[in-house]
């Protein structure tokens, strides 16, 4: 039976089937009673729904990054279309199709992969396009990369993200380093590509985000450091040549720096061009995409602001 996308929902529309459980929340009415408010999504977008007179072993029995069955029915609520539910069961995986779901499709994939092939590819240094083929020659590399989020919440957190997020920052540093004589665009493009990739080890991308042991004890940037000296290691095997030290020590930095400051994670402060400019703009795309997000998944009824966010100190204004 086909189902109905998230974007395509009308007021008094009757609904009997899947969504991903995008989050869930329960809570307590005037009158003591309980309700989920949940967030249900697809590869459209998310909206929001209720089912009232609900009890723990409701909120327990689903899962936050699962599917879900639903029964309901469509109601407009100070101006917002919201679901009004009357049963919601756990799916397994094998019960729904990913294409209803997934925000980084196949097709997305293949078309972002192709992306950073040629990339990598068009680089005019030696050293730095053969470490990127030497990367991209790697099958379980691309595949898990393929799968990677970029983040647990908030920015590109999806499967496929950290993919989108990467080729997304290599095309901006190729417009934006040309402008700066001082910035080596090529460095700064193969930084975009590395700063991020320790997140393949660092963030399980299979069911309910989360971190790895590896991702708790180590983190992404000393992974991704440990990444790259690997890579090296296999290219210079492959070339019969040496990776340029004072290159490697560039690559590094970039990595460890990308943060931007020290209280957010970063080991060293930026002190390089490529370094200063690769912080900044990961840093926009990431809350450019993270505000957006904020705004898409709004669960209040206003039609202008979204709920004041404590984490950024604002509401946002949602767009018309």
């Amino acid at each position: 039976m086909p189902r109905t996308l998230v974007t395509d929902l009308s007021d008094g529309q009757s609904l009997d089937q899947p969504f991903r459980l995008a989050d869930k929340q329960i809570r307590v009415n005037r009158q003591g009673g309980k309700y989920l408010l949940l967030k249900l999504a697809d590869r459209s977008g998310t909206i929001v729904a209720m089912m009232w007179n609900a009890d723990d072993s409701d909120y327990e029995e689903i899962h936050r990054g699962g599917y879900v069955h639903c029964v309901g029915r469509t109601q407009v609520h100070q101006g917002a279309l919201q679901i009004i539910l009357t049963a919601i069961d756990d799916l397994a995986d094998t019960e729904v199709d990913p294409g209803d779901f997934d925000q980084f499709d196949a097709a997305a994939s293949d078309k972002a992969m192709a992306t950073l092939r040629e990339l990598v590819g068009n680089l005019r240094n030696v050293h730095l396009r053969g470490l990127g083929n030497t990367f991209l020659a790697d099958d379980d590399f691309v595949a898990r990369l393929r799968l990677a989020t970029a983040a647990v919440s908030n920015h590109h957190a999806y499967p496929g993200g950290l993919l989108r997020h990467t080729v997304d920052l290599m095309e901006i540093c190729q417009f934006l380093g040309p402008r700066y004589p001082g910035v080596d665009t090529e460095l700064l493009m193969f930084g975009a590509f590395l700063h991020d990739l320790g997140k393949i080890e660092e963030i399980s991308a299979s069911g309910e985000l989360s971190y790895t042991d590896r991702g708790q004890l180590v983190g992404h940037v000393v992974i991704g450091v440990q990444m790259l000296g690997d890579a090296i290691s296999r290219y210079e095997d492959d070339a019969e040549a040496t990776f340029p030290d004072e290159l490697r020590l560039q690559l590094e930095h970039l990595i460890v720096s990308h943060h931007g400051q020290l209280e957010f994670g970063s080991p060293r402060l930026p002190a390089t061009l490529e370094a200063i400019a690769l912080h900044h703009i990961d840093n926009l795309d990431a809350k450019i995409t993270s505000f957006t997000s904020l705004i898409e998944s709004d669960m209040t009824n206003s039609e202008h602001w979204t709920v004041y966010h404590p984490s950024i100190g604002r509401k946002l204004w949602k767009k018309q």
